[in-house]
């Protein structure tokens, strides 16, 4: 689902969710971005990182068959409202919905864009420091 690739100092974070769902975003799939972006942010000898879509689509954005599969109101609440509204005073921010949107990092990430970055997709690359787009780069508008 989510790997890291380290060449030194510059880790490359790659979203590889099933070629037939072009990386659309899931919560598991949001929770394991934030996760090695926390850990690359921790990271000393890191640098810089790639944020990376496998498979010829950046993010496809959320990932619609899997919001199909919530029944009712309250399995959307459970799995995708729940502990993500923004809190009040000092406390922190917790992951946004398609992830690492709301983090604030003190190291650059790059946005490695290939095939579509829709939606939320969008939303992931413009969270990104820089944006580099192949031919292939589709954002919708």
């Amino acid at each position: 689902m989510v790997r890291i690739e380290k060449q030194g100092a510059v880790w490359t974070v790659i979203h590889s969710r099933f070629a037939e769902a072009r990386n659309a975003m899931d919560p598991d799939s949001a929770e394991a971005i934030v996760a090695a972006f926390k850990e690359f942010d921790a990271d000393d000898s890191a640098s810089v990182a790639v944020l990376w879509g496998e498979g010829g689509a950046f993010c496809a954005g959320w990932d619609l068959k899997f919001a199909s599969t919530l029944s009712d109101r309250d399995a959307f609440q459970r799995h995708v409202v729940d502990g993500l509204a923004f809190p009040t005073g000092a406390n922190p921010a917790p992951r946004g919905p398609l992830g690492p949107t709301r983090l604030e990092l003190s190291k650059p990430v790059i946005a490695a864009v290939e095939g579509p970055a829709v939606a939320g997709g969008m939303e992931l690359a413009l969270w990104c420091d820089i944006r580099v787009m192949a031919e292939s780069a589709y954002f919708g508008v």
